[in-house]
């Protein structure tokens, strides 16, 4: 079973662009394994709440202009 986790900050992406994430990501593993693997491809989108996540000792939040809107 093909399996892909995203992490990403919470609100980046509308309700409507997970959905699309999700059905391109399965396409892309579907592409690479063939259609067998479809129904058994699990593709989860976890969103990190602003200050959960960083780099080089940077702490992220989202300016609220980036976030999606649902």
């Amino acid at each position: 079973m093909p399996f892909a986790n995203y992490k990403l900050p919470e609100a980046a992406l509308s309700t409507a662009q997970k959905e699309e994430l999700i059905h391109k990501t399965t396409d892309l593993l579907v592409s690479f394994f063939g259609e067998i693997v479809r129904p058994n491809t699990m593709v989860l989108v976890e969103e990190i709440k602003d200050g959960g996540y960083g780099r080089a000792d940077e702490v992220f939040t989202i300016p609220p202009e980036y976030r999606a809107g649902d």
